[in-house]
């Protein structure tokens, strides 16, 4: 199965499309004036230590000062094994005796500013890359809880191995991420080099930078795409700016230039997402309803808790007996749902309603073809299997927001819900308000100002009743249409 990646850049948004079999498989995309700061290193000055709350203000060139808590100063105990205060075991040295006024300090942005508050930071660096993250002030080798238990003391042997072949007198630990599971040793030596290099260049920054400067960025989304995106199966990275691809291909020759060699400037005259119809693509990703070329169709519903996906037949009809429509359905569907997992980053807890099938061998069948499809997901999924109502419980791992939360708001109509209430509904809704009022107030007249639909739904169909109600509280009530109000909003004016 062949890759090509295609980078639509701007100054203001960048966005990338994974194409696999022709059709739009991942979309990622970064905004500039979204782009957090965690991950950031800077070379920082003390600005001011506070001992009565055990912290400092950290001077690193934002418009408001950074914080340091005495928790987060790495320091070196007796062992020799370098570590974050809060894990040392020891008693925690005061920081007003680590820390000083005019003092320069490495430190790394580990929460971004909220509110009035300002970015908190960690004095112990960590450097992410693919499959690794570098420590460079530790040297253990560290595996990730998630990675499966019996695999992790061969990990851990595999990267101190290739550490040790390339260290030549240097210091520093690993932590294996999740997505070391299935690396060869080929991707941990790149990643190994990648992450020194790295380090290098900070360090040589450190040396000739003034304070309050910026040392370290995490990776921008172009960045990620050779780091995190390309692999053996990438056959092109198009990219429609010259600029980028030019900076781009900087980085790739340096850093990871296997994935630098698949690098294309795109020069054609249509947009280059137009090659795929990507923004349709996109447009389609945002709604409930996944069409499936049957006739069948999948319903996607995203919450805070869960995604439900509902499988339907639909029009489908072609199959010889019921039971045969409904396995090629579900086949179907099996296939298209891990294609939008994908292309929606819907992460957490997943519940598929496939079409209830009563031979258990169609169950197994279309599991594994879920199981399949999955298997090319870059992130971490486990399925379970058909429960006892006929569901099928997935997890798929939560790396960033889903392509609904960075595109789109809930509604302010419906907050959200999907639906709001019927022209009659609010007709009702007026009437009894109206009756409310009048008991507690005389004014000479009321005004109802609503949607086009609820004004001629009181002024046809439900004049009877207005008119009845205007009689009953012996006070006049004149409509008036807004087309700006929502269909379930309205106003009682008392005149």
């Amino acid at each position: 199965m062949q890759q090509d990646i295609l980078i639509n850049w701007s100054p203001q948004e960048t966005r990338v499309a994974v194409i696999e079999y022709g059709a739009v498989q991942e979309l990622h995309v970064e905004r500039a004036l979204e782009r957090g700061l965690v991950g950031n290193i800077y070379l920082g000055k003390v600005a001011r230590v506070l001992p009565g709350m055990q912290s400092a203000f950290i001077d690193i060139g934002l418009e408001r000062a950074a914080f340091l808590h005495v928790a987060d100063l790495w320091q070196k105990p007796a062992n020799g094994d370098g570590v974050p205060a809060n894990r040392t075991g020891a008693p925690q040295r005061p920081i007003e005796r680590q820390v000083f006024e005019g003092q320069t300090l490495m430190v790394q942005v580990i929460k971004d500013p909220i509110g009035t508050k300002g970015a908190r930071l960690s004095t112990q660096v960590s450097i992410a890359g693919r499959m690794l993250v570098f420590l460079p002030q530790d040297d253990h080798i560290g595996v990730s809880q998630k990675i499966a238990a019996d695999l992790r003391d061969e990990l851990r042997a595999r990267v101190q191995a290739l550490v040790g072949e390339g260290a030549n007198g240097k210091t520093g630990g690993f932590i294996l991420r999740t997505n070391a599971e299935d690396a060869t040793d080929a991707e941990l030596a790149d990643d190994i080099a990648y992450l020194r290099k790295a380090w290098a260049r900070i360090r040589e920054a450190a040396t000739r930078q003034p304070p309050a400067t910026l040392l370290h960025q995490d990776l921008n989304l172009l960045q990620r795409v050779l780091r995190d995106l390309a692999g053996e199966r990438t056959t092109s990275i198009r990219i429609d700016s010259s600029e980028q691809f030019q900076a781009l291909m900087a980085f790739g020759s340096e850093f990871m230039p296997a994935a630098a060699a698949h690098l294309q400037h795109y020069r054609g005259e249509r947009p280059i997402f137009d090659l795929y119809a990507v923004d349709e693509e996109i447009i389609r990703a945002l709604g409930r309803r996944v069409e499936l070329k049957s006739g069948g169709y999948l319903i996607v519903d995203q919450t805070e808790a869960l995604t439900t996906i509902d499988v339907n037949t639909g029009g489908f009809v072609g199959a010889r007996n019921f039971d045969d429509t409904v396995f090629k359905t579900n086949l179907e569907a099996a296939h298209a749902i891990a294609r939008q997992l994908r292309l929606r980053n819907l992460g957490g807890i997943v519940i598929i309603d496939f079409i209830d099938m009563t031979q258990s061998e169609h169950q197994q069948a279309v599991l594994a073809e879920l199981r399949k499809q999955l298997a090319y997901d870059r992130v971490k999924t486990q399925v379970g299997a058909f429960s006892s109502l006929g569901l099928v419980e997935m997890t798929r791992k939560r790396t960033r927001e889903s392509l609904a939360q960075l595109l789109s708001e809930p509604c302010e109509q419906c907050q959200g819900a999907g639906r709001v209430r019927t022209a009659r509904t609010v007709a009702y809704d007026i009437l009894r308000e109206i009756l409310r009022e009048a008991r507690q107030f005389n004014p000479r007249e009321f005004r109802v100002i609503a949607a086009p639909a609820v004004i001629d739904m009181l002024l046809d169909e439900e004049s009877q009743h207005l008119a009845g109600l205007s009689d009953f509280i012996g006070k006049p009530i004149s409509l008036q249409a807004e087309s700006c109000i929502g269909p379930d909003r309205y106003d009682i004016v008392l005149l």
